[in-house]
């Protein structure tokens, strides 16, 4: 009964299988020693010729023997020699193959996560039955419940924090990702890998611009909706006439309250004397602007998602497993009918509490750094 399953050390560490060309054989074996089990399809792996991706068109592979078949196609003749008639093709002689299993390579530590599916079934045998607490609940109505969890959990207790690296085009735009929330830093990769935290800009935007006539009135389309234009006059001046974000204080408004001293130090607001760029979101169009010194520079987002993107996604810490458990039995129950008012009221308590321990579990303070900061703190300033 143990956790681990009967996943060996050896498996959970061998995620991928190697093989040498010779310049003939184009058939390659994986085994269970590497994948076990073996992947069920195409799609479960990636193979990899001299850290060169293969495209999937490139071979076959037969899940129930484990072969794995290169056929001959043009889009990798510099990395296969055709063999048996421009049928099959074998990779070239000393050439290497990586055959790397996609849903393994993703799943290194995860012994500290348990999945939805487990949660749920735990919080059924814990929790629902006769003589518990909840005599009667559809299954169906826990799994809502529990994503709703997740989702709140993952906000402000699991902090789901994810990134993408861009380079950033020349239209300085770019798309909010898939399963995005809210962002929590965006940096840009200097000469020297250190990430430069770029600012949001409070003095413009990219409002929907509505096209005109000579005459300033509306122009219509043949159906009668206002026509509008893809971007605003406002953003087209503002990605024209600013670099990076250190510059902004030169176009400022001399006159402005904030800003009286423009182009001095004294006085100056922090926000617009720094030059590592600037950026604003448009959530309508779910699209992020940068200052134009941001072009072709490598962007890292660092967003917050809410956890339900995908099924892998959807886990729970260990950490937060019994504030999970206690966040599923007071929304149930608070959701029935004729439950006493005391009953709902203890159920919360427990629902805050074990969410307080769960926060204070996953802050993940250790000792050692806290004392290096506390010396910092013990420094002799000199004059």
């Amino acid at each position: 009964m143990g956790l681990l399953g009967t996943t060996t050390q050896e498996s959970y560490y061998n995620q991928s299988q190697s093989f040498i060309g010779n310049g003939s054989a184009f058939a390659f074996t994986l085994n269970t020693l590497h994948f076990d089990p073996l992947p069920a399809s195409e799609s479960a792996f990636e193979v990899f010729i001299n850290n060169k991706l293969i495209d999937p068109d490139n071979y076959s592979y037969v899940a129930s023997t484990g072969v794995l078949t290169f056929l001959f196609a043009s889009i990798n003749t510099t990395l296969q020699v055709a063999v048996n008639g421009n049928a099959n093709a074998a990779p070239i002689q000393n050439y290497i193959i990586v055959v790397r299993q996609i849903a393994d390579s993703e799943q290194y530590g995860n012994y500290q996560f348990i999945n939805i599916d487990d949660i749920i079934s735990n919080f059924i045998v814990s929790y629902v039955g006769e003589d518990k607490i909840v005599t009667k609940v559809k299954r169906s109505d826990i799994a809502f419940h529990a994503q709703r969890a997740i989702q709140e959990f993952s906000y402000d207790t699991f902090k789901s924090t994810k990134s993408q690296e861009i380079e950033i085009p020349p239209s300085l735009t770019m798309p909010l990702p898939q399963d995005y929330v809210n962002y929590v830093k965006l940096t840009w990769k200097d000469s020297s890998g250190v990430e430069r935290i770029i600012y949001p800009t409070r003095n413009t935007s990219n409002p929907t611009a509505i096209l005109q006539d000579s005459t300033f009135k509306y122009i219509y389309d043949s159906n009668g909706n206002l026509q509008k234009s893809f971007d605003s006059t406002t953003w087209d001046s503002y990605k024209s006439g600013n670099s990076n974000s250190g510059a902004v204080q030169d176009q400022h408004n001399l006159n402005a309250i904030d800003q009286p001293l423009s182009g001095k130090k004294f006085g100056l607001t922090p926000e617009y004397s720094q030059a590592n760029g600037s950026f604003f979101i448009d959530p309508l169009k779910g699209v992020m602007y940068f200052s134009s010194g941001i072009a072709y520079k490598t962007v890292t987002l660092k967003y917050i998602t809410d956890g339900l993107g995908t099924d892998s996604e959807m886990v729970i810490h260990k950490f937060a497993e019994d504030a999970m458990y206690k966040y599923l039995v007071h929304a149930v129950v608070a959701n029935k009918s004729n439950v006493p008012e005391y009953l709902v009221n203890r159920l919360k308590k427990e629902k805050f509490a074990s969410k307080r321990v769960a926060k204070l579990r996953l802050s993940n303070l250790k000792s050692e750094e806290i004392t290096q900061i506390m010396r910092n703190k013990s420094k002799q300033i000199k004059h």
